[in-house]
């Protein structure tokens, strides 16, 4: 089989974080090669992505096909907009978590580092699989890899605290997988006839009987609740107890990869299989936006409760993937471009406030927001940077929150969710009290303890570049918002 450039480079995005995995083995006696590969690999890894975005920007698709199983269901990865715009935004961030990695993984001393570095990558292959699967089927096989790469990283520590944290995050998101989406895409095949993504959606028939009508309304709930990385009340235990693995994984599953792969399917499914038309007329949509509704709701509140500073980040995450699925359920040009922009401008406030959060406690020890009165006069930077992502967290100027916040608003008020409108702006004011007090005492308490409170205790380089880029990308989306609205708007069908 003779594949074009475009092909060879969509597959090299896949299968070049699996070389650099045995790659990484075989340097495993050699930290600064091994980490020098890992950091080659993720670097190169981004200009590929770049290279098939412009490729797509131009009007070039790629499609290949790996396996053809039976007719209609096939192994197979395709470029489109969403996909792209998911593949540019977990490339561009794997970089600069691997940058943080290097001066967390040595400061903190971490067992094991190789394994971390090779799981790091196979984890971000899954993702790439994810992000250019042309069907369910494809994606459903990355889906489920990325839950068994990123286990090993949950459980890094290896203490019985972490093997409970991984337990439970394997068998819920395990579960919801076999449970319920496995389901639903065996329903969809039987009921659209095929499992590919298809613009508009393969639910478009106006004509459809009954049955065929109930059957799509049933199959909506399954995805939903079968997608639990999305981390949709009740599927969202897991989430704050992945929060045992070292810093880094977290900024990889809030960020990069798992929930950001579960909100990225859930908008892929809505989009590309219902279709906007057909999900604004099933009668289950409704009670699914109350019930995303309630989970940005009730996790803010829960938050707010949290002194551990990484699970309040882990609750604040559940809020805000809530805002996701509530823009893709709306059905709306607002509420998707709202969904989209959401989907990348939370993974940089979020990876930031994680970032923050790790070089808190490799330079202090310190994991409870009560002991840290008056850090900020240590830690000026780290905590400037923790201020700045919190505003984008929150949705407030001058920072990129505030677009995507304002098209969802959009998307509720043209589908007349008042309910929903009300909601979503009560839980932005919860996020401003769980979430600003941090920054407001790090800077203006006096500190616990007075005499270290004028020793600089600044993270090594490594962890504060990545953590200035990152906080540095949410004001720059302020600024130049334009290129993710184009690419957002890009994926609605032309005809919305």
């Amino acid at each position: 089989m003779i594949f074009s450039s475009a092909q060879l480079t969509l597959q090299l995005a896949i299968v070049l974080p699996l070389v650099a995995t045995l790659a990484i083995a075989v340097a495993k006696e050699r930290p600064n090669i091994r980490e020098t590969i890992s950091l080659s690999v993720s670097a190169f890894l981004l200009v590929i992505i770049y290279t098939l975005y412009q490729d797509s920007a131009a009007g070039n698709t790629s499609q290949v096909i790996w396996l053809d199983m039976l007719p209609g269901l096939s192994i197979s990865f395709a470029t489109e907009p969403l996909g792209l715009l998911f593949a540019l935004m977990a490339s561009f961030l794997w970089l600069v978590t691997n940058v943080y990695s290097i001066g967390y993984m040595r400061r903190n001393q971490e067992k094991h580092q190789t394994r971390f570095y090779q799981f790091f990558s196979i984890s971000i292959a899954a993702v790439m699989g994810i992000s250019f699967a042309d069907n369910l089927f494809t994606l459903y096989i990355f889906y489920e890899l990325l839950t068994l790469s990123t286990y090993p990283l949950v459980t890094h520590k290896g203490n019985s605290k972490a093997k409970q944290g991984g337990r439970v995050y394997l068998a819920i998101l395990l579960s919801t997988s076999i449970v319920f989406f496995l389901l639903a895409i065996v329903g969809t095949w039987l009921v659209g006839g095929t499992l590919d993504f298809t613009s508009g959606g393969i639910f478009t028939s106006p004509s459809s009987p009954p049955w065929t009508t109930a059957a799509i309304a049933f199959l909506l709930p399954l995805f939903i609740f079968g997608i639990g990385k999305a981390a949709i009340f009740p599927f969202h235990r897991w989430l704050p107890a992945a929060m045992v693995a070292p810093t880094p994984v977290s900024a990889l599953l809030h960020a990069v990869a798992v929930v950001k792969g579960g909100v990225f399917t859930i908008l892929k499914v809505c989009i590309y299989i219902f279709g906007l038309e057909s999900l604004q007329a099933l009668a289950t949509t409704q009670a699914l936006l109350y019930l995303a509704g309630f989970s940005v709701f009730v996790a803010a509140l829960v938050a707010m409760r949290q002194d551990n500073l990484k699970k309040r980040l882990a609750y604040s995450t559940v809020s805000q993937l809530g805002y996701i699925t509530i823009g893709a359920l709306l059905a709306n040009s607002a509420g998707v471009i709202g969904a989209t922009m959401q989907m990348v401008i939370h993974a940089f406030g979020k990876i930031t406030l994680f970032f923050c959060a790790g070089a808190i406690l490799i330079m202090t020890k310190k994991t409870n927001i009560s002991d840290m009165r008056g850090i900020g006069h240590q830690m000026p930077i780290t905590m400037g940077a923790f201020f700045i992502a919190s505003l984008s967290i929150i949705g407030l100027p001058p920072t990129a929150g505030m677009w995507s916040k304002w098209f969802l608003l959009q998307g509720t008020i043209a589908a007349e969710q008042w309910l929903l409108m009300v909601t979503l702006g009560l839980s932005s004011l919860l996020s401003i009290l769980y979430l600003l007090p941090i920054s407001l005492r790090a800077f203006f308490a006096k500190p616990i303890h007075q005499q270290h409170s004028s020793a600089t205790l600044e993270a090594p380089l490594p962890v504060l570049i990545a953590i200035c880029i990152c906080a540095a990308g949410c004001l720059i989306l302020f600024l130049f918002p334009q290129p993710l609205y184009q690419l957002s708007l890009s994926i609605l069908p032309a005809a919305d």
